[in-house]
């Protein structure tokens, strides 16, 4: 055969950087000349063949060879099956050996291999000799027995030095087939939800409307065959939201086929159990099993022996863990359904209604009935209503209501329960559910309980204006009969306001709780709620102390509730006054109601207010740990907007500890959804991030540039609960950047938010702002008055950028001995919070003011190429003879030493070659 002439570019494999990793980690080492073994096993659809693809891909005769000579990969394969896969590289040097079928054709000088297990080990050995050596093969499990100890003999003797790779793919393992279990192997499990939602939007092109997708991503369970099959199946008006979607999704039947092939060797009455726990687990919440005890009376009933289901567990089918039955695959669960026909299905379930007796198992067991029933039946859809309400978790609400409304045969009672259905689905943090349950809504009297479901998730999940909208809607439609949520649609539209920076639209909607949407004479049913309207208007209205008096009465009521919203509330109220420790308390009595009592769905948003508090706080280290996991959770509950959120404050949190590139990426990834859905607040703190980045760096000039945009006057202006807290950063890089009038004209502003904030920092921030900007005369006395004003509060971020500017202004005051003490304490607070980069600025003052600094030199403060620069500098080169000697421009010099000298806190050639001398006198003489 001859070499392809084909270039080929790699698969995208989504998903899978992990293993991928791994693969070119092995082609590597077999380019160095030195072999390995891998297996790949995992469940039939999650890519063992892709990976295989993806490695001959790069390993290939038209793949570049970075060291030795690649050779052509040996290919073999299994069955006809995996060879049609693969066919596209049968243009290679390739020696396919089939097994069972006939052999090859003998390769010109080398020996055709046998059965014999020497004769593969020879073959290899021979090949490997020659060039280094790739082999490849593809479902190896569906070998015969004595081809598989042929092919795992001759691999346990191939040594790393005979340039034999070996990539195998194997089905999971059970008893019997354990010939691969020595060898070493990678498990690929099912795409994470990220990877998942990236492969269906390609699959689609993104125009899968958001319930469609997520009822997509919920069927497929991370499985992208699966998920592609599924896809391909829907036409375009399904694929939009136009259509109904057929239940069940069709599509993938071949590889749900392929899940249950899994176990039919298994006895008939073993699998009638199985089928009893895939029907009894239908409706438990996701990952819960099925409970053993109601496994052992259905068998009985049917006369089954229940300990017939240990062969199953011996299979690896199934695993029985705290007298509960789990799956150890979701997607076999599923199989076994789909495949049992219609009738066993129903009989199935009557039956598992039947020995679910007792008043605790009322709704289970009318679930049952619910899946066994034939057609429309209102008294059981009356039953399952009844029994779906409190104090019942969420998740079986939403299931017993969408039961009812699919037996309902009133068109508006389905539209209400459907509605319902939806709404404890997205409270339960099952957004994609509470969507695919929407779809269903076609009656007219539930549209403003709709509205308000999908104002609710748009609001976690979508343009923050588009939501705002929706809820206002709803809010019109439900005000006659549901009071409310009427008024809870109205805080979610003032809250979808608020995301945005729209002052008017918050007021607006606030104002309406209580005007018309109160019946006329009637008294609000919640004190506090009317103090928290009434004081944000008041605030945001410019009335400030009456806004003042009355959110302090909210932190009063938090501090007497355990409900979670109630305490939201409190710890909003608690960061416009500017008490953040009250703010910080409401949080975690919310986190801590969340996880007790739920909903769900509050959760990233409860880790969010927290993280936000702490970061207000000046505990950095703490809001970095609470964001991290409002970000997991806000990613597992589909939350955009959250996530948008705690990457911003992720993004603060790394420009204090002085990580740059954390803090880009979360930048980033914050700007990525805040832009597309006018979330004014998060992309406020982005930027902010950013910017204090910068100037953490030295960067005064680009830190200014970012934030001038946020804090002056004009169309760009930041959010309004945060451009304040920017300001400080704002005149620091401004001054230093030469830009003092433009700081000036903030000053006055802030000097106003700081009068009636509570807000610890404030004071000495604004005694740092007229320090910056005062003559020198009275500098000194205006940062004294700010390290005044520090003392009486914690934060020692906030107190060590004072000491630090203090230290600098002394230090160029040529007052060098007194800059030492602030410039010392400086470095010593930054160490304690972990600012990093802030600390190398203090050391580097603090050694420029004479004083050396244990651990590390300035030097070591530049990369390799600014130490060149610096150490050319030093000696007396200009930037020119700088650029010859190093061979670059001598605009990258000058760009270099522009950094050196913000690196190093310097300000001249002259102030950069004594400190460098001074840091080799002190590397002599330590």
């Amino acid at each position: 055969m001859t070499p392809s002439t084909t270039v080929r570019s790699p698969l995208r494999l989504y998903g899978r950087s992990g293993e991928l990793a791994i693969l070119e980690t092995l082609l590597a080492r077999l380019g160095a000349g030195r072999g390995s073994t891998l297996v790949l096993t995992g469940a039939p659809g999650l890519g063992r063949t892709a990976l295989l693809r993806h490695a001959l891909d790069l390993y290939g005769p038209e793949a570049p060879a970075p060291g030795n000579a690649r050779g052509a990969p040996v290919l073999l394969h299994a069955t006809a099956a995996p060879a049609e896969r693969l066919l596209p590289y049968s243009g290679l040097h390739t020696l396919l050996c089939s097994a069972p079928g006939p052999l090859p054709p003998p390769v010109a000088g080398i020996p055709r291999p046998d059965t014999a297990p020497t004769a593969l080990l020879d073959l290899l050995t021979t090949l490997g000799a020659l060039r280094p050596l790739l082999v490849c093969v593809d479902d190896a499990h569906a070998w015969d027995a004595g081809s598989r100890a042929a092919l795992v003999f001759a691999i346990r003797r191939l040594t790393p030095a005979r340039r034999v790779a070996v990539l195998l793919t194997a089905a999971e393992q059970h008893a019997g087939e354990r010939d691969f279990t020595a060898l070493p192997s990678l498990r690929l499990g099912p795409l994470d939800r990220s990877a998942s939602r990236a492969l269906l939007d390609r699959l689609t092109g993104g125009r899968a409307d958001p319930g469609v997708r997520e009822e997509l991503l919920r069927e497929a369970a991370g499985n992208p065959r699966l998920l592609t099959a599924l896809a391909d199946r829907l036409t375009e008006d399904q694929l939009a939201g136009r259509g109904g979607l057929p239940q069940p999704l069709s599509g993938g039947e071949s590889l749900l086929d392929a899940y249950a092939a899994h176990i039919d060797g298994l006895p008939d009455d073993t699998r009638l159990l199985l089928l009893f726990a895939a029907a009894a687990e239908e409706h438990e919440p996701e990952g819960a099993g099925a409970d053993a005890a109601v496994l052992l009376r259905a068998g009985q009933l049917a006369g089954v022996d229940p300990g017939l289901l240990s062969p199953a567990e011996t299979l690896g089918a199934v695993r029985i863990d705290g007298g509960r039955v789990h799956f150890t695959e979701p997607l076999l669960r599923r199989a076994l359904l789909r495949r049992a026909p219609l009738a066993r299905r129903r009989a199935v379930h009557r039956l598992l209604a039947t020995v679910l007796d007792g008043p605790h198992r009322t709704l289970p067991r009318l679930l049952q009935r619910a899946c066994a029933a034939t057609g429309h039946d209102p008294a059981l859809a009356e039953a399952l209503a009844r029994a779906a309400g409190p104090p019942r978790p969420h998740a079986d609400r939403a299931a017993a209501l969408g039961r009812a409304a699919a037996l309902s045969t009133d068109e508006a009672l389905r539209g209400e329960r459907f509605a319902a259905a939806a709404e404890h689905a997205w409270l339960a943090g099952d957004p994609g559910r509470a969507r695919a349950l929407l779809t269903r809504v076609r009656s007219v009297p539930a549209p403003g309980r709709a509205h308000y479901v999908r104002g609710l998730i748009a609001l976690r999940d979508g343009p923050a204006a588009d939501a705002g909208e929706a809820l206002l809607t709803a809010a019109e439609l439900l005000a006659p009969h549901d009071r409310g949520r009427a008024v809870g649609a109205l805080l979610g539209a003032a809250e979808a306001a608020w995301l945005t920076g729209d002052v008017p639209g918050y007021l607006h909607a606030m104002n309406r709780i209580g005007g018309r949407e109160r019946a006329p004479g009637s008294r609000s049913h919640d004190p506090a709620l009317d103090a928290f309207r009434a004081g944000m208007c008041a605030v945001l209205d410019g009335r400030t102390d009456d806004g003042r008096a009355l959110l302090r009465g909210c932190l009063d009521t938090g501090d007497r509730t355990g409900d979670p919203t109630v305490l939201l509330r409190s710890g909003i109220a608690a960061l416009v006054l500017g008490e953040v420790d009250a703010a910080c308390r409401a949080g975690a009595r919310a986190l801590a109601a969340v996880r007790a009592h739920g909903p769900e769905a509050l959760l990233p948003q409860a880790l969010e207010h927290l993280a936000y508090g702490e970061l207000r706080a000046g505990r950095h280290a703490r809001a970095r740990v609470h964001a991290y996991e409002g970000l997991r959770a806000a990613d597992r509950l589909g939350q955009r907007n959250a996530a948008a959120a705690l990457h911003a404050v992720l993004a603060m949190a790394a420009s204090v500890e002085g990580d740059g590139a954390a803090c880009a990426e979360h930048a980033a990834s914050a700007a990525a959804d805040a832009g597309p859905h006018g979330l004014g607040q998060a992309a406020t703190l982005a930027t902010w991030a950013v910017a204090r980045a910068d100037l953490a760096a030295g960067r005064h000039t680009r830190a200014a540039a970012r934030l001038a945009p946020l804090v002056l006057n004009g169309p760009r202006r930041g959010h309004f609960a945060a451009l304040m807290l920017a300001v400080p950063c704002f005149v620091e890089a401004a001054v230093l950047a030469g830009r003092g009038e433009e700081a000036r004209a903030v000053v006055a502003e802030f000097t106003a938010w700081t009068a009636w904030t509570a807000d610890p920092q404030a004071p000495a921030q604004l005694a740092r702002c007229h320090a910056l900007l005062a003559p020198a005369g009275e500098a000194a006395d205006r940062y004294e008055e700010a390290l005044a004003h520090h003392a009486r509060s914690s934060g020692d971020f906030e107190r060590a950028r004072t000491e630090l500017l203090y230290g600098q202004w002394l230090r160029r005051q040529r007052r060098t001995r007194e800059a030492r003490d602030p410039l010392r304490d400086a470095l010593v607070a930054f160490e304690r919070c972990g600012a990093r980069v802030w600390a190398e600025r203090a050391a580097g003052e603090l050694r420029a003011a004479g004083e050396s600094v244990a651990g590390s030199g300035p030097v070591d403060l530049l990369t390799a190429q600014q130490r060149r620069v610096a150490r050319c500098v030093a000696e007396g080169a200009t930037n020119r003879e700088v650029a010859v000697r190093l061979s670059v421009s001598p605009r990258t010099v000058d760009h270099h030493l522009r950094n050196v000298f913000a690196a190093l806190g310097v300000r001249s050639r002259t102030e950069l070659a004594r400190l460098l001398d001074r840091d080799e006198e002190n590397a002599a003489n330590p």
